[in-house]
């Protein structure tokens, strides 16, 4: 992908992909033609020339006789039915339905009645109707094509699925088999059946190994919240099963898109000004911020990441990633020499992410956070006309500010062998009351909801690894 997002890797396909194929041979459509292009005849036998010379004495007309028994025997042999091997198998249909018919004209230029030389010579008198054996086949493939199957990832049982060709009649190429073995009377016909590629391979897809996890976070939410479980799901689709290629760029923006409600996404919870207040597409930044936890285990590079305007509740201090369509963004590299995939679950309360391809070359991965300055928090009143006179409420709890050191550091054989460092810095999180100004004794106090935030680091240093 570039840096601008105007391309992207190889999505995941996870179904395989049917279709029919209808194929044509020109040049056997030629071949055909130049022997059945005749013109459609309803003719009698050679014995209505020989009615013309009964005596005329005959009380009654006499019947054709002369090529009675083979027109009789050849209208049979069109009602047999023959096994026609198809792509699936075989099909048991009569002649007739394959577009068969008596070539009356040939019959009566024909010296000899016998059905079995003539056609252990391939020379019985019947043509082909191709209209008819057109439509014929078709509704054939429509019953019997093997439709191809499409290469996809597994990304829960971390298997690479190859695609399989599927194999369809060629109806045009069909047909010259179909007039050769009638004027043979073969018991059986043998289709032109031709190999129907897969639209989707490995190597379309961009990934030959996905066993093995470099990275995973998960977050959690709570399910009750129905908007932004939406948006949760929603904005994890578009990430789910991306390939990144070999020094590839990511950029969470180009890849989701933009989160406005003509794409689908609700209003919810989202931080503005330090405040959590409702707004379109929240719960996108806490689908960032999962996915820079699996990226930063999975040693990824990190190329951009912005740190909200205030600590989230679903992650450490200083390991967020806040995304705003479309300035801010998180952006991600592949540095190794084989493709990774992105696998991103959103069920159940939680949100995780997996980056899945080959081992990783690290033993271990060390995220560390180291507390440089604290702000204590600053403190504003609301008035409420309704609320009681000088009762209060906590709209929202104050959290201080903070400048960080986070780090990122790589083992292998027991020792670090590689050390990343970044600065997060999040400013004071206001402290809002609201106080009651209504001196109506009656005046009664609104249901209070206890404000949602962020707690407190615990210690100024902090630890997780894998």
């Amino acid at each position: 992908m570039s840096h601008g997002g105007d391309t992207r890797s190889t999505k995941l396909v996870r179904r395989p992909q049917h279709g029919g194929v209808l194929l044509g041979l020109a040049g056997g459509m030629l071949v055909v033609a130049a022997g059945f292009m005749g013109g459609y005849y309803v003719l009698g036998t050679r014995s209505e020339a020989n009615a013309a010379t009964v005596p005329a004495h005959t009380s009654e007309p006499v019947k054709p006789t002369t090529s009675a028994a083979p027109a009789g025997s050849l209208e049979a042999l069109l009602a047999n039915e023959v096994e026609v091997v198809v792509a699936g198998g075989t099909q048991r249909m009569t002649w007739a339905e394959l577009g068969i018919e008596i070539d009356a004209a040939e019959a009566a230029r024909s010296p000899s009645t016998d059905l079995a030389a003539l056609a252990a010579k391939g020379a019985l008198p019947v043509r082909l109707d191709r209209e008819k054996a057109g439509a014929a086949l078709v509704q054939l493939k429509a019953k019997r094509d093997k439709a191809p199957i499409n290469a996809y990832l597994d990304l829960e049982a971390r298997l690479i699925h190859d695609d399989q060709p599927g194999k369809a009649v060629d109806v045009f190429g069909s047909l010259p088999r179909i007039a050769a073995a009638a004027r043979q009377g073969a018991p059986k016909v043998e289709l032109q059946i031709v190999a129907v590629p897969a639209t989707v391979t490995k190597a379309t897809i961009g990934i030959d190994d996905i066993s093995a996890v470099l990275g995973h976070y998960e977050t959690k939410f709570p399910v009750v919240d129905r908007d932004r479980n939406f948006n949760l799901k929603l904005a994890a689709s578009k990430v789910n099963g991306f390939v990144m290629k070999p020094g590839e760029e990511w950029s969470f923006n180009a890849t989701v898109g933009e989160r406005s409600q003509k794409m689908g996404y609700k209003v919810a919870h989202v931080i503005t000004a330090g405040e959590m207040v409702d707004g379109l597409a929240g719960g996108t930044c806490q689908i960032s911020t999962t996915l820079f936890g699996a990226a930063f285990f999975a040693g990824l590079d990190i190329v951009k990441t912005t740190n909200h305007s205030r600590p989230s509740t679903y992650t450490p201090l200083g390991f967020d990633a806040t995304v705003v369509w479309p300035d801010t963004d998180l952006k991600l590299k592949n540095p190794y020499d084989f493709p990774v995939v992105l696998r991103y679950v959103v069920a159940n309360g939680e949100a995780k992410v997996e980056v899945l391809g080959k081992k990783r070359p690290y033993d271990k991965v060390v995220f560390e956070r180291k507390v440089l300055e604290e702000t204590p928090f600053g403190s504003e009143e609301r008035l409420d006309e309704e609320m009681p006179l000088d009762q209060t409420s906590l709209d929202q709890a104050g959290f201080n500010g903070f400048l960080l050191e986070r780090f990122r550091k790589f083992y292998k054989g027991g020792k670090v062998v590689k050390t990343n460092k970044w600065q997060v810095r999040y400013k004071p999180v206001t402290e809002y009351i609201r106080r009651g100004t209504n001196p109506d004794p009656e005046a009664k106090m609104p249901e209070i909801k206890e404000p949602h935030g962020p707690k407190m680091p615990k210690s100024d240093t902090f630890t997780m690894a894998q």
